[in-house]
């Protein structure tokens, strides 16, 4: 009998002996970074596309505000840059068809004219030898063959000229403002993008801070959100641990309401030990050197735990 009762305690020793040395716990909480959506340009809340506690995609309709002015100074912007474009083209052309036509016509005149002149020149001339006319005529006659000689030429040159392109610096100057217009439109076109805001990445709508109707400046925050990759979990160990810690050692976390353990990631340590740490549930522990220490569930787990919420923190 007295060696079962002996037994007996053995057996309990043992088993408080390995219940000592099992894994230690260590107590935290659940924090999230939040990513708050905002436009870099001001206006009026015209439609707000999630609501507080939503669960949205990425890329699905966060919100929107007033762009009846970006709209108009994006499309002047285009205008803009579609009479430049055709200026340019005609540069690049030359005159339109019917001008040089009209060119062509006046040099047909031209020669017509020049080949009279010079057929009463040579008459002229015949008649001077025959003592018909005097110098004066012939000289009259010579000038009226040089002149209009003189003009066929002239619009000849008109008609290759008309047939060219725009100086080269004058299409390189309208290559440039045609860049530059297109510029504006890419401005505007980037602006009247800023009025409406999409979800960078899915998760939970934590808070909404406007409401529709209301101004929004600049930058100023309209949407809070939560993506699960931006939930962590921090905990704190006694400096007898820390220095067997490191980022990427595996670790279970346990919160109430939880039906199973969560595995996490270790993914940073902090340098810095603290004495009051934010929150301590064990009064043993309070007095004692504690370092931070933060870990990352999965985004499939993540979504069970909530900012603020206490958890037990245990290696795997």
């Amino acid at each position: 009998m007295m060696r079962r009762i002996v037994g007996a305690c053995a057996a309990a020793l043992a088993l408080a002996a390995c219940s000592k040395h099992g894994p230690a716990g260590w107590q935290g909480y659940a924090e999230g970074e939040y990513v708050y959506l905002s436009s870099s340009q001001p206006g009026t809340l015209t439609d707000l596309n999630v609501t507080r506690g939503q669960t949205v995609a990425a890329n699905a309709a966060a919100f929107a505000l007033d762009s009846i002015e970006e709209t108009a100074a994006r499309d002047e912007a285009q205008h803009r840059l579609t009479a430049a474009q055709k200026q340019l083209a005609d540069l690049q052309t030359g005159k339109r068809p019917p001008e040089v036509r009209v060119t062509e016509a006046q040099l047909a005149q031209a020669e017509a004219n020049a080949r009279k002149a010079a057929l009463q020149l040579t008459r002229d001339e015949a008649q001077l030898r025959a003592g018909g006319i005097a110098q004066a005529q012939l000289d009259d006659s010579r000038a009226q063959a040089a002149s209009t000689a003189a003009q066929v030429r002239e619009l000849q040159n008109q008609v290759r000229v008309a047939n060219l392109p725009g100086r080269s610096a004058q299409v390189a100057a309208q290559a440039a403002e045609v860049e530059a217009s297109r510029a504006s439109l890419a401005q505007a076109q980037w602006r009247l993008d800023q009025k409406r805001v999409s979800v960078p990445s899915g998760g939970l709508v934590y808070d909404t801070l406007f409401r529709v109707g209301e101004w929004v400046q600049a930058g100023s925050p309209v949407v809070q959100m939560l993506p699960p990759q931006n939930v962590k979990v921090r905990f704190f160990v006694p400096e007898t641990v820390v220095g067997s810690l490191a980022p990427g050692r595996k670790v279970d976390v346990r919160c109430d309401g939880c039906a199973a353990r969560i595995p996490a990631t270790i993914t940073w340590i902090s340098n810095a030990a603290e004495y009051t740490p934010p929150v301590i549930y064990s009064n043993e522990n309070r007095a004692k050197l504690v370092f931070m220490i933060e870990a990352r569930p999965a985004a499939q787990d993540a979504v069970k735990l909530h900012p603020g919420q206490p958890v037990e923190v245990t290696l795997q």
